[in-house]
């Protein structure tokens, strides 16, 4: 798992769209950057419309929210129209990008362990550096976590970032 100072990670993964994304196109902006499990799932579904509520929010405070999950791009056009989602899902069924976020755990279901993608949040700052990990999350309270956590991020960054003025 990363850790608060730790510089992101690169990726480059298609969108629901199939478009390239990747971490540079976030320079500049704060990044919600969450893992979660599958598409269409209810606390998945859960989670992401939380998302989609706090988003104006969000994006008020120049920040971007972007999923991941191991889901195809299709699935995930799917997911995203069926529950009217503005934000960015990216596709890393055929990366290790998860991996190299810590996302991709030993899971354990009535005593089978498997591994698996956990439901955890980075927030990225503007410069590209891990500012807020948040490494277990409740789908149902989780955009209200990362909305507090934003605000009280950019009030101790707001004299030091122009760009956020």
């Amino acid at each position: 798992m990363l850790n608060p100072g730790d510089k992101a990670p690169d990726f480059s993964l298609p969108d629901q769209d199939g478009k390239p994304v990747s971490l540079k196109d976030f320079e500049g902006k704060w990044l919600v950057l969450y893992f979660y499990p599958k598409d269409m799932t209810p606390g998945c579904t859960t989670e992401a419309c939380n998302f989609q509520e706090a988003l104006p929010d969000l994006q008020d405070m120049r920040a971007a929210v972007v999923g991941v999950s191991k889901d195809s791009v299709a699935r995930h056009r799917k997911f995203a129209d069926k529950y009217s989602l503005q934000f960015t899902l990216l596709s890393a069924e055929e990366s290790d990008m998860i991996e190299r976020y810590g996302a991709w755990q030993e899971k354990n279901l009535y005593g089978r362990k498997y591994m698996g993608i956990v439901r955890m949040t980075y927030i990225i700052d503007p410069q590209g550096r891990v500012a807020r990990v948040f490494p277990r999350v409740k789908a149902k309270v989780h955009a209200d976590e990362v909305r507090r956590a934003l605000e009280e991020l950019r009030g101790e960054t707001a004299g030091s970032f122009q760009a956020d003025v």
